[in-house]
């Protein structure tokens, strides 16, 4: 297999997340993390002269091939950030309302497969795992300094890891001898102080999804951008944003439950439910997982879960 093969990216709920979009021929969309681009290729396939695409990714190598393809296509925009950025981004590019925003959280498999980013621990790489390696500090340079309260609490609250106490001890134990940089000497380290694990799955899983979560802060990025994305949708846009954990996938339930439904009156209430304003938000369908077929084509799509919601003319307390 080539290196180029190796790294190829399968792109998860492609038709279904797409379609989710409802895309307008000359709307303007945004694909929060362009990947290889898998969805925003078949977003730009639905679009007319007049759409625009709007790109963010955080890693230079997706940006690399982001740029490539805004050289052929015009319509296409690129922001080498995190999503965060979002409404920022969208201001320097002059555009105040769109039609939809996909997001496709967590890390993708050219990245893991890429030992040298040090993402798995199937790999003996240096200890990275920042998704942009242009900027902010790397994985081992976190916990070369973090106390062990900190260790404990990331690696329990971002990889709900039942032994994180006795990792974050084993780590500070270990760095007092020498350095913890490489994915080798982390996963190593973690065999030895988690006793027991579920079938199949390697002792290090969680925490390398963890210490990756914190250093790329995943989920504050999510928290983020949601109410950002709603108050730029256009009445009838959408948001469809697939989750990979269950940590970000209750992220994104619970904000389209806030802003789609209203809390339960109280029975003493002089208004019924159906003569309060209209939420901002309205949810599509049920959550969406992959087919049988797919996970068998690709098995990293097993966890996946995708989420849409639409917006309303209902007012958003954050509305541009």
């Amino acid at each position: 297999m080539t290196e180029q093969a190796a790294f190829q990216h399968v792109t998860v709920l492609l038709n279904e997340a797409v379609d989710a979009l409802a895309v307008r021929e000359n709307g303007i969309y945004v694909d929060g993390t362009f990947g290889r681009g898998g969805h925003s290729r078949l977003i730009l396939s639905k679009l007319g002269e007049a759409g625009r695409l709007v790109v963010f990714d955080k890693d230079p190598q997706a940006i690399a091939v982001a740029q490539a393809l805004a050289e052929q296509d015009k319509r296409v925009s690129v922001v080498h950030n995190g999503f965060a950025t979002f409404q920022t981004a969208l201001n320097e590019l002059g555009i105040n309302k769109i039609d939809g925003a996909l997001f496709d959280l967590g890390i993708s498999s050219p990245q893991i497969d890429d030992g040298a980013r040090g993402f798995s621990f199937r790999y003996d790489a240096p200890l990275d795992m920042r998704m942009d390696t242009t900027r902010g500090m790397s994985a081992a340079e976190w916990i070369a300094v973090a106390q062990e309260q900190e260790l404990h609490e990331v690696i329990k609250n971002y990889g709900e890891e039942r032994f994180s106490r006795q990792i974050a001890r084993a780590i500070v134990l270990q760095r007092e001898e020498s350095p913890i940089d490489t994915t080798g000497k982390l996963a190593k380290l973690v065999a030895q102080a988690v006793r027991t694990r579920e079938r199949g799955q390697d002792p290090a899983t969680r925490t390398f999804q963890a210490v990756r979560i914190f250093i790329n802060r995943e989920l504050e990025e999510v928290k983020a951008v949601l109410p950002q994305v709603v108050a730029r949708l256009n009445e009838g846009g959408r948001l469809a944003v697939i989750a990979f954990h269950s940590l970000e996938d209750r992220i994104v339930k619970q904000f389209i439950k806030q802003y789609s439904t209203h809390a339960p009156l109280p029975k003493w209430a002089a208004i019924r439910e159906a003569d309060l304003p209209q939420p901002p938000l309205k949810a599509i369908g049920k959550a969406v997982k992959p087919s049988d077929e797919e996970i068998r084509m690709n098995p990293r799509a097993r966890s996946a879960v995708l989420r849409v919601a639409e917006r309303t003319s209902g007012v958003f307390e954050q509305d541009a």
